[in-house]
């Protein structure tokens, strides 16, 4: 049998301590290629887990080609995962068989499991809190064909060609207009249009970011910021967010930390989201955002405002953006039409000092020409016809009933020791499960009761907290967000009873052995 030992007073989830256990087996050469491991059932039952504890550390190790499972043989030792030399070396073989082998050729190494892979196996009926997407069932899709029939009646030819790169003049327009209500005071060459917030980014770390350069993100952030920056070789740098308000702590950013990282290094951007942030649902107060406007033009470092959750806010009054506040022209402010109506039309936008926006404008054109047309004239049309503004109203009410709900069943159900934000806003809140829990291994019996969530590891630069894990709550209705909440409040308190019979059982050993 294998040499594994697993400790389940670790803070260290048992399926990754299981996992790095049996990569080391390998690197050590004491696992070969060829070599057969049992089966996870099998497993789990010497090592006393459940058999997805031994699931989940296969699967890991299986996406990195370190195992493979054959159905009716069973499963075998692959290769060494990340390049190290076993001995025998073997050749690493360009084909399985079945086609070329694909993953040895990527340029990059494996990042780690995005978040949609969380629901891309889960049964139909589940109930996932695990992304932040707007209502499905309240999408104004009557309203958008009214728009879409008027702009090909009007226009089909000119909208299905191709079109200005950086974006079609009517919704140039329009935007206009709405960052004016904004308090945005922007014209033409400061706006370019995008395919979205994640294009935004792209093409800000493609015009800025050379390798080795310093960026700074909020820790934990939105994953897709990572992705981006670390993709262009950037050195990311994390800062803490403050995910409860302390005295001289405010909600956001840490001040005192992103100063003293602006201080010791070179910085090249600083990306962040004030309003209802991604993953915490924190907001930066007034007094911070005027802060971070004067250590960012102290230090002659640009800002990129990431504004897509602004619109959410559940109370009429609504903080000014940081490029409302920015007298130092030194703020990218992006945004996008998703989290409010359309996900899938991917407009969005970016305004900055017009020498930047004609940069991006020279990098858009390498990467997509233009961003679709028709999507860009129906928008228009839908904020044109005011639209916009009655779906915006009718989602705002809607997200915060359902954010208040949410909040209630927390109450009602959640164990003492757990904590979790309480934006005013957005579309997610942070949860703090007890000291030592962890959320990737809650999640494994979670999915067992059909219930899904994001635990915090995904969305840390740096330095993450087991305990951590996001909720989305945007598309869910009352009910499930109630029997959710009840659900994982359950799943927890079961699991601290074992770990009281764990306490007690040990303690009785030790009496035992005195």
């Amino acid at each position: 049998m294998l040499p594994v030992h697993l400790q389940p007073e670790s803070h260290v989830p048992l399926y990754i301590q299981l996992r790095d256990q049996l990569r080391a087996l390998v690197h050590a050469g004491d696992l070969r290629p060829g070599d057969r491991i049992p089966a996870s059932r099998e497993l789990a039952a010497v090592l006393g887990v459940h058999r997805t504890t031994v699931a989940n550390a296969y699967a890991e190790l299986e996406s990195e080609g370190l195992i493979q499972g054959h159905v009716g043989r069973g499963t075998f030792i692959q290769g060494n995962g990340n390049g190290l030399k076993l001995t025998p070396p073997p050749p690493p073989p360009l084909t399985n068989g079945n086609g070329l082998r694909w993953e040895l050729l990527f340029a990059d190494e494996r990042g780690d499991e995005i978040l949609s892979r969380l629901t891309a196996s889960a049964p139909e009926d589940a109930l996932s809190f695990v992304m932040a997407r707007p209502a499905v069932d309240y999408f104004p899709v009557e309203e958008l064909q009214i728009c879409v029939n008027a702009v090909l009646r009007r226009e089909a030819t000119d909208v299905l060609n191709l079109g200005s790169s950086d974006g079609y003049a009517p919704l140039k327009e329009a935007l206009l207009e709405l960052l004016s209500q904004d308090g945005i005071a922007a014209k033409d060459e400061n706006l370019l249009v995008t395919d979205g917030c994640q294009q935004a980014l792209d093409l800000i770390s493609k015009a800025f970011v050379r390798p080795g350069d310093c960026v700074v993100l909020e820790n934990p952030t939105y994953p897709g910021a990572g992705a981006i920056f670390n993709g262009a070789r950037a050195r990311c740098l994390g800062v803490p967010v403050n995910t409860h308000a302390e005295p001289g702590k405010p909600l956001g950013i840490d001040l005192e930390a992103l100063e003293a990282t602006l201080a010791a290094n070179r910085v090249k951007l600083i990306v962040l989201t004030p309003d209802f942030q991604n993953p915490t649902g924190t907001s930066m107060p007034l007094v911070s955002r005027r802060k971070l406007l004067e250590l960012a033009s102290r230090h002659q470092v640009p800002v990129v405002e990431d504004h897509i959750y602004a619109r959410l806010h559940s109370r009429d009054e609504r903080l000014p953006s940081l490029k409302h506040m920015d007298r130092s022209n030194l703020v990218i402010h992006i945004d996008s039409f998703s989290k409010v109506a359309f996900p899938g039309l991917r407009v969005g936008w970016i305004v900055a000092p017009a020498a930047a926006i004609e940069r991006l404008r020279l990098v858009k054109q390498t990467t997509d020409l233009h961003t679709d047309q028709l999507a860009q004239a129906s928008l228009a049309e839908f904020l044109r016809r005011g639209y916009f503004s009655k779906h915006l109203a009718k989602m705002r009410k809607l997200y915060a009933t359902r954010l208040s709900v949410l909040d209630e069943a927390l109450h009602k159900y959640m164990p003492e020791d757990t904590r979790w934000t309480r934006p005013e806003g957005g579309m997610c809140l942070w949860l703090e499960l007890p000291p030592g829990f962890d959320a990737s291994e809650l999640l494994i019996h979670a999915k067992e009761r059909g219930l899904l969530f994001a635990p915090g590891r995904y969305f840390y630069v740096q330095s993450h907290l087991p305990n951590t894990l996001r909720l989305g709550f945007a598309n869910l209705n009352e009910k499930e967000l109630v029997r959710g909440a009840a659900t994982l409040a359950d799943l927890l308190r079961i699991e601290m009873r074992k770990r009281q019979r764990g306490v007690r059982r040990a303690e009785r050993s030790r009496v035992a052995l005195v």
